[in-house]
């Protein structure tokens, strides 16, 4: 028996894994690095050991450092979450050899799946239907469009698509390079490209014992430079027979290996509804919390029941409803999906039948450059898939999300989209609907909300003529005219807001037909064309967030006289977040250099950015070198527009 477990991750997959031991009657054990030191994982744990350091490499990436935590704070167990180690074979076995149990499958099936390569050669050897791998050296039209993949890992890193043939060698060699960065291992390799195919996986759970569950699918074909951001189970509109096949060959690929305890058989599936088999995950999947939703079972409750040795009943439950989860990020999607950083000063989102939220962050904890930007899951749960996903659509677009910006709204647009309701949707539907789905013209709404701010900063100002706070205490004496500007973030706009109380009421530019019924410093109540509107606001500094069944909005409030020195040298290439400069192109000072041509590469949030040239001219000056830290804003490099 599991009296006490120490989970060897962070964040929100800690957090789920520690709410089962409670309920289990399991001690908790946490691990931190110095950032994570007041994160929610740390206080929750019964226990918490700290690994010196920032760097994931030098804190969540140390075995031994994971392993010495365990045995100092007296757990028996570790259970490795997703990422980090989670899929490390060498990790499983310094566990195992410490005396300490595993919660997860053996180290041999670990290593089995490990290479994408070598997990293709034993599926092919078992049946399992998968695409033929393409030899870069023999590659022809024909076979385009082409997909280069890293061998190791996941998570999109190392993942180019090709079209031109000509672009190949460049491909190959920058996968190449972000390959090793990531995972330590420069292997990758080239299949089809399955244009409007589906990515559908089979969640799969076994013991010990021979039995082995198919816990049906998950359709994640909602996905940002090939990593997720909306799930669903069951996966919608396959045929019973696809299913079954589905079923099938998941079932078949763990027996192949031997395997035991929860993973994931991940396929594509073509327009001609053919399944492909493209890798196993072998852990519990960031979106596991669908499968539990529809199966009504805690697959992390069952993950420690088959590491203690016991059954699996013959059959699994049978299922109900529909489940849809979506990834909220810390992110920009209009700006290529840069991640962000800051702090979030609060997230919180509306209780409500059917919603679930797993979140590794409290109000007031940073975002920071060292981990994956996701802020949480918000899954909905309803009897039908029409129902869980207008549920959760709802709950995102009244979700209080006040930080840095975040990919709220194009989830929202993305689960009310026509083909995402039929499902019709494919691996290429964000990159298709990108512009629409995150469009840049400013929202319509947003000159009432800056109204909404201003009137509450009045209330919020005691010395400020007619206002007390709340209408009835408003003495009836006119107010000077009065002016603020706010910025909505992230697109820039500027909002002028000109407004007068009078003894006739609120008197604003551009509101002709507003009338003020409420305002306190967090509070105003608007009629608009005779409807009656809410707005809460809250702010923070110069932030100013402000959130209403209209829509949330976020500003900052302006100066009424900008700095005059606030300016850069005309060419300068800032950097967009901070992070680690891992290359440099081959360009050197004083090389003409074309609009959009690749400068440097950024390593910020487990993902890779490229900085290009502004505009067609002569790098004049280079302030960066591979493995220099940046901080968001700095100058990389200037070129001289010619």
């Amino acid at each position: 028996m599991i009296r006490s477990l120490l989970v060897a991750n962070r964040a929100e997959i800690a957090r789920r894994v520690f709410r089962t031991c409670r309920e289990l009657g399991i001690a908790t054990v946490a691990v931190h690095s110095d950032p994570d030191a007041a994160a929610p994982h740390v206080r929750e744990a019964d226990a918490a050991v700290r690994l010196p350091g920032a760097a994931p490499a030098d804190t969540y990436l140390r075995a031994d450092l994971l392993v010495k935590a365990a045995l100092t704070a007296g757990a028996d167990a570790v259970h490795p979450g997703y990422g980090f180690l989670s899929e490390n074979a060498d990790f499983a076995r310094a566990v195992t050899d410490a005396g300490l149990t595993w919660i997860g499958p053996p180290p041999e099936a670990i290593e089995a799946m490990a290479s994408k390569t070598r997990a293709k050669d034993l599926m092919r050897a078992a049946g399992v239907p998968l695409l033929a791998p393409v030899d870069p050296g023999q590659a022809t039209p024909d076979d385009l469009p082409l997909l280069v993949k890293a061998a190791a890992g996941g998570g999109g890193r190392g993942m180019r698509v090709v079209r031109d043939l000509a672009a190949l060698p460049a491909e190959l060699t920058s996968a190449r390079a972000e390959a090793l960065s990531a995972f330590g291992d420069a292997e990758v390799f080239l299949e089809p490209y399955a244009e409007g195919a589906r990515h559908v996986e089979v969640q799969i759970l076994a013991d010990a014992h021979g039995t082995v569950w198919a816990l049906g699918t998950r359709d994640c074909s909602l996905q940002r430079r090939h990593q997720k951001v909306i799930e669903e189970a069951p996966a919608p509109g396959l045929p019973d027979e696809l299913r079954h096949a589905l079923d099938e060959a998941a079932i078949g690929a763990a027996r192949a290996i031997g395997y035991r305890g929860a993973g994931t058989v991940e396929f594509l599936v073509g327009q001609n509804r053919q399944p492909h088999f493209l890798e196993m995950n072998t852990r519990l999947q960031v979106e596991h919390p669908v499968t539990e939703c529809v199966y009504g079972v805690d697959l992390v409750a069952l993950q420690l029941r088959v590491a203690e040795g016991e059954p699996l009943p013959p059959e699994p439950p049978q299922t109900h409803g529909h489940a849809v989860e979506a990834r909220l990020y810390a992110e920009d999607p209009a700006r290529g999906w840069r991640p962000e950083t800051g702090t979030m000063h609060q997230l919180s989102m509306a209780e409500g039948p059917g919603l679930r939220v797993d979140s590794g962050l409290a109000d007031g904890d940073d975002i920071t450059v060292h981990y994956d930007p996701m802020l949480a899951k918000v899954i909905a749960w309803a009897p039908t898939r029409a129902e869980a996903v207008r549920r959760l659509a709802h709950a995102l677009e009244r979700a209080r999300l006040h930080g840095p910006v975040t990919n709220r709204n194009l989830l929202v647009r993305a689960l009310r989209h026509p083909e995402f309701q039929d499902a019709r949707m494919d691996t290429g539907f964000l990159e298709r609907h990108l512009d629409e789905l995150s469009p840049t013209t400013a929202d319509t709404t947003a000159p009432l909300a800056a109204l909404a701010a201003a009137l509450a900063d009045a209330a919020r100002r005691p010395t400020t003529t007619s206002v007390a706070g709340r209408l009835g205490g408003w003495r009836n004496v006119p107010s000077q005219p009065q002016l603020k500007t706010y910025r909505s973030e992230p697109d820039g706009t500027e909002h002028e807001v000109r407004y007068r109380l009078s003894r006739d009421g609120l008197m604003a530019d551009d509101h002709p037909n507003t009338r003020l019924f409420e305002a306190s410093p967090h509070h105003v109540v608007l009629e608009v064309d005779g409807v009656r509107r809410p707005f809460d606001i809250a702010v923070y500094g110069t932030q100013v967030y402000v959130d209403s069944p209209l829509g949330a909005h976020a500003f900052t409030a302006l100066p009424r006289f900008p700095d005059p020195t606030a300016r850069t040298e005309p060419g300068s290439l800032l950097a967009p977040m901070p992070g680690t400069v891992v290359r440099l192109a081959e360009v050197a000072v004083g090389d003409r250099v074309e609009a959009g041509q690749p400068i440097l590469w950024l390593e910020a949030m487990k993902m890779e950015h490229r900085v290009t040239a502004p505009a067609a001219g002569v790098l004049s000056a280079l302030h960066a070198a591979p493995g220099g830290q940046v901080e968001v804003g700095a100058v990389l490099a200037v070129v001289n527009e010619t």
